[in-house]
């Protein structure tokens, strides 16, 4: 095996050697330096989607996603520079005008951190759908979904392979959804449970999790479940 030529660059006024092919997040990590991550996902693949871990690279007219660019020799890079903390800013700021974020604490320690205004765009109106109860497992709500494809990825081709989830809508009324918008019964879903897993808002909730916090005990929640499976082989 051919060993990987190192590359050296300067991140925060530091100097480091890294493995090329080593991203910008890869990098910072080493140096024990935080880069805020929201699409990114230990389980699943590098997008650039959501721009929330963009770094400032000197001599670069545009702010660069750090989970997918590769370290180059030489590169001087500010990972909280001016210019990259407004745009995390702004950036939190429109996800709280357009989707319900109060049950994401990490979200909620990123407002925090770059003391991002929650009122900013008041006129915005935010994402309302109907919380879809058709299993046994989970549910889901769209309206704390921040469209980061993680489920999509973790259902498709990073983890599961069965492609139950996409994209539906567009434009405003983007969301996640199934094909045909069918029952998730009726797709392809194996109920890993693997969406709800790497779900960051609570968008996708594991059933029990929800029903308790809607204040049923656990003898309740058997009941019901008992109840869902009888209903089911009648049908069947």
């Amino acid at each position: 095996m051919t060993e990987k030529k190192c590359l050296s660059l300067n991140i925060n006024g530091i100097e480091c050697q890294v493995p090329e092919g080593t991203t910008l997040l890869e990098a910072a990590r080493y140096l024990d330096i935080d880069i805020p991550v929201i699409c990114l996902h230990e389980a699943t693949t590098a997008k650039g989607l959501c721009r929330q871990c963009v770094v400032e690279v000197e001599g670069r007219r545009t702010l660069a996603p750090s989970c997918i660019t590769l370290a180059e020799e030489g590169m001087v890079v500010f990972t909280e520079s001016e210019r990259v903390v407004r745009v995390r800013r702004t950036i939190l700021e429109m996800l709280h005008a357009s989707s319900d974020i109060s049950h994401s604490p990490a979200l909620q320690a990123q407002m925090e951190k770059y003391t991002a205004d929650p009122e900013r765009f008041p006129g915005a109106k935010k994402r309302q759908y109907e919380i879809l109860d058709d299993n046994p497992f989970y549910v889901r709500d769209y309206s704390q979904c921040i469209l980061c494809w993680r489920c999509v990825q973790a259902c498709g081709d990073d983890i599961q392979f069965t492609y139950a989830l996409g994209l539906g809508g567009r434009g405003h009324d983007s969301r996640i959804s199934t094909f045909y918008e069918l029952p998730m019964p009726e797709t392809t879903c194996v109920f890993c449970g693997n969406c709800v897993a790497v779900c960051p808002t609570e968008a996708l909730q594991d059933k029990t999790e929800y029903l308790l916090e809607k204040g049923l005990q656990h003898h309740e929640i058997r009941a019901r479940r008992r109840q869902e499976r009888q209903g089911k082989r009648s049908k069947s």
